[in-house]
């Protein structure tokens, strides 16, 4: 099997992986098949049981799987023929292995591929053998008052506790998330009162309409890019992640639902690094399947987890030239955006390096990510020598003043067990791989050991002809941006950022370099900024030629109700910026005051302030109709309170699935909510960075003081009122001409 046959395979078993639960969507909307055609389907896919004379089958979101499977598979890349592997070709004898049965059979399986998905479906959800398996044969018994159709998800952070809880047992969870797609406005639990109603056919509406926007969206992906599976499979997990957040995975059975369709779809993850482990190791498929069956092999170190983190943030975003403040706005809206599409880039190495799908990344926030892999010898070679290719950039670019600590853990299925609070053996799993990234981020770059790079900066004296960068004040200058103002390449590539955020709103990723792509390659990858598609087109030759790597969307929604997916891969790393939004607002008497940053103004509808300008947004018109007060900005710094604890023991039961959703929706407040905020109520605000769990902003020092107030507001509504979950801000007011460093 090629390298480019491997990654593709990889792709169809995530997509397996993704899909396998799609049934509960299904079925939960209505979706529309003949009597005789569900009972076929549930007697092929569903457990049976017998007892004294009483047959009866469980788990009939299994045969809604395969039927919803059967119908969008129209707009899916192709599931049928030959060109399958590592699936059969659909329609062979009724255990084949294709892939609509891996996916639906998760609960039924009896091929190497259908334990393979099967397998992830349990690791994920931190199931050991005797859990499941009593879960497996459970009747579909739902609460006396609520059913699968009518419970709503609860949220993650109503959940947690850091202190110790107090006698008596714990309240009632008060908090659902709204079933609608993923929106700036959806993102918010509501109370349960009012909303969770034990009315079927109300609940059944809801699921209808979220399952036919589901199929609408499907339809906007590009047709072309369903050539290149790892572009469309990118696509489509953002899609997944639009319209299943909010759809309780499990709902019966005495499970507590608090973790979405989405999040627990991780389990794709999980399925290609059982296969890729396999595979790569040439072991028979029958023998691999037996010992899964027989839960022999759960103590086997399968898989890899591999957790990458960007450090020298700061100094990065803040290093200083001569030229620094007079573009300051330009530079650091340029800058902050650099640092997201590094961790992108970063991720996407390591994905490329392994022949990865876009599915097996199942974090990435706040310069932080983390990859599942197959625990194989190729496997850690190739990451050895993607670490050497990344600290070459960096030391070669940013000479050392960034880089990505990359760090990996051995794991078998028995170490993502929930386990108790007490004893937990993923909380013990996620302890381990934390050390082990602290311990890469001390070795940075291997200066001092057997991987050390080449002799550091050879011929760097050489190269400074035009003197040092003007920007940051080190690197060697090889472009003019002004009449006798010399910048380095990168420095020019984020100044260029700078101002083609402002009207763009997607990006291109790819091998070979297009026209108007960045001068500097990021991390080998070309980066080309485009306009919508009446601008560019769908970018269908490059998806064909195998050329376009990623395609994503990085557009502010438009509202509060927007859904965050557009046909493309979502990435939330655009922030806001104050804009002017009429015709010779500049010229109003409140901007009388401001001379300096002239030479970066444009002005024009639609171009950014200067922080002079919004300086004198702080000031307001007086009774007597002049503009008064302090023109100063306010810069307001914050972050999440005692995250690693929240992360560490926050929940009783953690998994894998449950860490993955806190992770996403702990960043989508501050990458999400915020910018949204910004553009709509405190539209003079700046956004520095804000993801993750912290947030860097600079805006009239009025409006900040507000905002500050609001953000504490909206926070603890975010988190369900958990007083447990707080972030600490400081905010402090200054002249426009003080460095923003």
């Amino acid at each position: 099997m090629t390298e480019h046959s491997l990654l593709d395979a990889s792709c169809r078993v995530a997509l397996a992986g993704l899909l396998h639960d799609l049934g509960k969507f299904a079925e939960r909307a209505g979706l529309d098949v003949a009597a005789d055609l569900l009972e076929a389907n549930v007697h092929q896919y569903c457990p049976r049981h017998e007892e004294r004379g009483r047959v009866w089958h469980t788990h009939r979101h299994a045969a809604y799987t395969a039927l919803a499977l059967d119908e969008i598979e129209p707009l899916l890349p192709p599931l049928k023929g030959s060109a399958v592997a590592p699936f059969a070709a659909w329609g062979g004898a009724e255990t084949d292995d294709s892939l609509i049965n891996a996916a639906a059979r998760h609960h039924r399986p009896e091929t190497f591929l259908q334990w393979v998905v099967a397998t992830a479906d349990r690791v994920a959800s931190g199931f050991d053998r005797e859990s499941f398996e009593t879960y497996n044969r459970a009747a579909d018994e739902p609460a006396p008052r609520l059913d699968h159709y009518t419970a709503r998800q609860l949220t993650i952070f109503e959940q947690v506790r850091l202190q110790v809880r107090p006698a008596g047992g714990e309240a009632a969870l008060e908090w659902r998330y709204p079933l609608r797609t993923l929106s700036p406005g959806a993102i918010f639990p509501v109370r349960a009162q009012g909303y969770e109603r034990p009315d079927r056919d109300q609940a059944r509406a809801e699921y209808r309409a979220l399952w036919h926007a589901f199929e609408a969206a499907l339809r906007e992906i590009p047709a072309s890019h369903r050539a290149s599976l790892t572009l469309w499979l990118d696509h489509f997990e953002s899609l997944w992640a639009c319209h299943a957040h909010a759809i309780p995975a499990a709902t019966a059975f005495g499970v507590r639902p608090d973790v979405s369709l989405y999040d627990h779809a991780k389990a794709a993850a999980l399925a290609v690094a059982f296969w890729r482990y396999h595979h790569e190791r040439g072991d028979d498929p029958a023998e691999a399947r037996d010992a899964m069956r027989a839960y022999r092999d759960w103590d086997t170190d399968k898989i890899l987890l591999i957790q990458g983190d960007l450090f020298g943030i700061q100094d990065f975003i803040f290093a200083a030239g001569g030229e620094t403040q007079r573009r300051a706005a330009k530079l650091l809206r340029g800058r902050s955006f650099y640092v997201g599409l590094l961790t992108e880039c970063a991720a996407l190495a390591v994905l490329d390096a392994l022949d990865l799908p876009p599915t097996s990344q199942v974090i990435n926030a706040a310069g932080k990510f983390l990859i599942v892999a197959a625990n194989t010898d190729t496997t850690r070679s190739r990451l050895t020598q993607v670490r050497q290719r990344l600290d070459a950039w960096f030391l070669e670019h940013t000479y050392g003043q960034a880089g990505v600590g990359l760090a990996w853990q051995a794991a078998s299925c028995n170490d993502f067990r929930r386990g108790s609070k007490e004893g937990s053996p993923f909380r013990a799993l996620m302890a381990r791989l934390f050390a082990q990234l602290e311990d890469a981020k001390l070795r940075r770059f291997g200066l001092c050991g057997e991987r050390a790079p080449a002799p550091l900066f050879e011929g760097f004296l050489q190269g400074f002809e035009h003197g040092a960068c003007a920007v940051d004040g080190h690197s060697p200058a090889t472009q003019e941006l002004a009449p006798g103002v010399w910048v380095s390449d990168l420095a020019m590539d984020q100044i260029r950022i700078g101002g083609q955020l402002v009207g763009r709103e997607r990006l291109l990723v790819t091998r070979d370099r297009l026209d108007g792509a960045l001068r500097v390659p990021v991390l080998g990858y070309h980066v080309t900024f485009t306009g919508g598609e009446h601008d560019t087109g769908r970018f269908g030759r490059e998806a064909q030629s195998g050329n376009l790597l990623r395609a994503w969307d990085f557009s502010l929604p438009e509202s509060q109700g927007a859904a965050l997916f557009q046909g493309y891969a979502r990435r939330s790393v655009n922030a806001y910026v104050p804009r002017f939004e009429a015709l010779n607002a500049w010229d109003e008497e409140r901007y009388a005051r401001c001379t300096a940053e002239a030479e970066d103004f444009e002005p024009t509808v639609g171009a950014v302030k200067t922080f002079e300008h919004l300086a004198c947004d702080a000031r307001v018109l007086s009774e007597g109709g002049k503009w008064v007060g302090v023109p100063a900005l306010a810069t307001l710094k914050g972050d999440v309170d005692n995250l690693g604890l929240i992360f560490q023991r926050g929940l009783d039961a953690p998994s894998f699935a449950r860490m993955a959703a806190l992770s996403r929706q702990m960043n989508s407040f501050f990458a999400v909510h915020l910018p949204w905020l910004c553009r709509q109520e405190f539209k003079g605000t700046y956004t520095v960075f804000a993801g993750g769990d912290d947030f860097f902003l600079v805006g009239p020092w009025r409006q900040q003081v507000q905002l500050a107030r609001r953000l504490r507001e909206d926070f603890t509504r975010y988190v369900a009122e958990n007083p447990e979950i707080h972030f600490s801000a400081g905010l402090v007011m200054t002249k426009p001409g003080l460095p923003v460093r």
